[in-house]
Parts: C-alpha cells; sequence; structure tokens
C-alpha cells in the first residue's frame, strides 16, 4: 500500500496514470538519489524536472557563480540571483518546486579528489557539464564506481547525448581521448542556441526517469545527436572495445585524470 499523502497523489497522478510508471514507479522515484553535475545550462532543465518528478534526492555539483552571460540558456537561475553560487540558486528554485524533494547543493568543481566519493552516494549521474576534463572525470568515475549516468554536451545549433550503464559503451568507448587544445571552440567562443540546452537537459532528464522507473529503452550503445537548424536527429550505433581505457577487458587508466583543457564537448 503507498504512503504517499492525497497531496502528493494529486501532484505526481499524471505520472501514476502512467501504464509504467504507476505508484511503484512513483515510488521508485521518491527513493532515488541522482547526481547533477553542473548546474548551467543542461543541469538547469534536469534540475527541474528531476524536482518536479519527486526524485527523493538530488545533489548538485557546481563551484561556479551565475553570470549575466548565464541566463540567454540557464533557466533555473534568475537576474536577481547574478553573483550568486548556482548550486544554492538552483536548490532555491527546486525546493519552490517541490519542498518534498532533498537538495544537496556541492559548492565546489568535481576532480580527481572529490569525484569518487561524491558519485558513490548516488545512483544515477547526469553529466551536464560544458568542458572536457568534467566530461572525462564523470566517465571515469562512474565506469570505475559501476554506477550509470547521462552523457549531454551542446554547441552552436546541435546537441548529442547517450546513457551509460556498466557493460555499455562509455564516453571513452567513442572519444578515447580528450582533443588537443584550442582544436574545439568553447561555447563562449563559438556560441550556442540557448534552447539547444533545454532540449537536450529535457532529454537527459526523461532518461534519468526512465532508468529509475525501468520504463521504455535507454540510449545505450546509441549517440543521438541533433542539429536544430534542420530539426534532424540520428543515432549512431556505437560498442564497447575490448580496448576501451577505462572499461575494456584490460583497462590502463585505473585513477582519475584532471585534464587542463576546457572546452565544449560537441564538433
Amino acid at each position: 500500500m503507498s504512503d504517499f499523502t492525497e497531496e502528493q497523489l494529486k501532484r505526481y497522478s499524471r505520472h501514476i496514470l502512467l501504464q509504467d510508471v504507476g505508484v511503484e514507479g512513483q515510488e521508485r522515484i521518491r527513493d532515488a538519489k541522482v547526481l547533477v553535475v553542473g548546474a548551467g545550462g543542461l543541469g538547469s532543465p534536469v534540475c527541474l524536472y528531476l524536482a518536479a518528478a519527486g526524485i527523493g534526492r538530488i545533489g548538485i555539483v557546481d563551484g561556479d557563480v551565475v553570470d549575466l552571460s548565464n541566463l540567454q540558456r540557464q533557466v533555473i537561475h534568475f537576474t536577481a540571483d547574478l553573483g550568486t553560487p548556482k548550486v544554492k540558486s538552483a536548490a532555491a528554485k527546486m525546493k519552490a518546486i517541490n519542498p518534498d524533494v532533498r537538495v544537496d547543493a556541492y559548492q565546489e568543481f568535481l576532480d580527481s579528489t572529490n569525484a569518487l566519493q561524491l558519485i558513490r552516494e548516488y545512483d544515477f549521474v547526469v553529466q551536464c557539464t560544458d568542458n572536457f576534463p568534467s566530461k572525462y572525470l564523470v566517465n571515469d568515475a562512474c565506469v570505475m564506481e559501476g554506477k550509470p549516468f547521462s552523457h549531454g554536451g551542446i554547441l552552436g545549433f546541435e546537441g548529442q547525448t547517450f546513457t551509460h550503464l556498466p557493460g555499455t559503451a562509455c564516453y571513452r568507448c567513442i572519444f578515447k581521448e580528450p582533443p588537443p587544445a584550442g582544436a574545439v571552440p568553447t561555447c563562449a567562443q563559438a556560441g550556442v542556441l540557448g534552447a539547444i540546452a533545454g532540449m537536450m537537459g529535457t532529454i537527459q532528464a526523461a532518461e534519468t526517469l526512465k532508468y529509475v522507473t525501468g520504463a521504455g529503452e535507454l540510449l545505450t550503445d546509441r549517440l543521438m545527436c541533433f542539429d536544430a537548424r534542420t530539426m534532424q536527429f540520428h543515432s549512431i550505433i556505437v560498442s564497447r572495445p575490448d580496448s576501451c581505457p577505462v572499461c575494456g577487458t584490460h583497462p590502463t587508466i585505473d585513477r582519475l585524470i584532471d585534464y587542463p583543457q576546457a572546452c565544449c564537448a560537441m564538433k
């Protein structure tokens, strides 16, 4: 028998009506622990939708503060939040949407000294950063800890995403190493259409909820790409090679690496 209150049953009624979710699925959502790395363009819709959905515990990791240039796409932050730590700003909006959720705000950047410890506490990780060092760090830490995660990357009008479960292709299976410094422009250099962040973050939130509830088919062993200029979506089938340096048969990476370059993950 569900122990949801009448108010909670009403709040989550549209989930509960879904045949693939129901009360049991909503209970799994309530009991889930999800870590969101990055409270920017991708993290904004992810945090809002996970809080609205009723994820019981949501961690947010980000050491940055809200800047005026963020507001074009980072919709969880408002003009009044300028100069405020992003995790604090995001947590306030999430609690305003759903006071039942627990939000743990980590005002720090993820690196090799804290990644494993933070990720270890959660069931699922959503990678919402805009730089290569963090993307590889999240990937390697999740593989080492046996944690599933959602990857997302945006630049210009384009986006890409996939979901990793233990045993399926990881980020290094697709992109073995970061590109040389300067080979890929940053969002600050090349720009990004603000709504692209919402499109990609919403997909990542959906993948998270699908994982938690067991509904549908996840984006595993598929890199989904889209170009908003034409609204064309396509998937590239990928596989986990035995030679992958982190998840392969004989991994050569056995510790976390803090790469120096910092740029977006889309070419």
